[in-house]
C-alpha cells in the first residue's frame, strides 16, 4: 500500500500526517517516527511512504482546527486497523464534543464495557490518529490529566484550545512554543 506523508507545522509542534489520498491513516508528533512506523505496520501491513509536496484535504482541515474551527475535524475521514474493541473505543472518542472531557470509566461505560477502563486506556494509547480521534479528551476519574502519547503539555494545550482558553499561534512562533512547554 502506498501512503502519502505530509509534515504540518502546528502550535503543538510539527505533525506527520499519513493519508492514502483523502483518508487519514495516522498522525504523529515530531520526534516519534519509530512509533509512527509501528502504528503503520500494525494498522496497514506492508506499506511505503511517499512524501507529498502539496497540502491535502486532511492538512487543510487540521489547519482550520488550529485556527479555531473545532468542527473541522468532524469532516476528516479516518481508516485504521486495530481490534474490534479498539475500533469501538476510537469511534466513541469521535463522539466526545470539542471542549468536553470524560473519564476512562465513562468511556468504558459508553461502549458497553463498564469494567474495562484499563482496556479503554490501552486502546487510547494505541490510537494512531491523535487530535482527530481525540484521545486527549479522556482524563482520569479524579479530573487530572493522564497519559497522552504526545506528552501532557500537548494534551493540556489541545484541551485549552478547545475550551477557548488559548488561541492559535503561528507555527514558527518560537515564543509560543516556549509557552507550550511551560503549560
Amino acid at each position: 500500500m502506498e501512503l502519502l506523508l505530509e509534515e504540518l507545522p502546528s502550535p503543538v509542534g510539527p505533525l506527520q500526517i499519513v493519508t492514502d489520498g483523502a483518508t487519514l491513516r495516522a498522525i504523529e508528533f515530531d520526534g516519534y517516527g519509530d512509533r509512527l512506523h509501528r502504528f503503520l505496520r500494525a494498522h496497514c501491513g506492508t506499506y511505503s511512504l511517499r512524501p507529498s509536496s502539496r497540502a491535502g484535504p486532511v492538512s487543510e482541515r487540521l489547519r482550520a482546527y488550529f485556527a479555531g474551527d473545532l468542527a473541522a475535524l468532524d469532516a476528516i475521514e479516518v481508516r485504521t486497523g486495530g481490534t474490534d474493541f479498539q475500533r469501538r473505543v476510537w469511534a466513541e472518542l469521535r463522539r466526545i464534543p470539542a471542549g468536553a472531557t470524560i473519564s476512562y470509566g465513562e468511556l468504558a461505560a459508553r461502549i458497553g464495557a463498564p469494567t474495562a477502563s484499563r482496556a479503554v486506556g490501552l486502546a487510547n494509547g494505541a490510537n494512531p490518529i491523535p487530535i482527530v480521534v481525540p484521545c486527549h479528551r479522556v482524563i482520569g476519574a479524579s479530573g487530572k490529566l493522564t497519559g497522552f502519547g504526545g506528552g501532557l503539555p500537548r494534551k493540556q494545550w489541545l484541551l485549552a484550545h478547545e475550551a477557548g482558553v488559548v488561541t492559535c499561534v503561528p507555527a514558527g512562533d518560537t515564543e509560543a512554543r516556549g509557552q507550550l512547554r511551560m503549560l
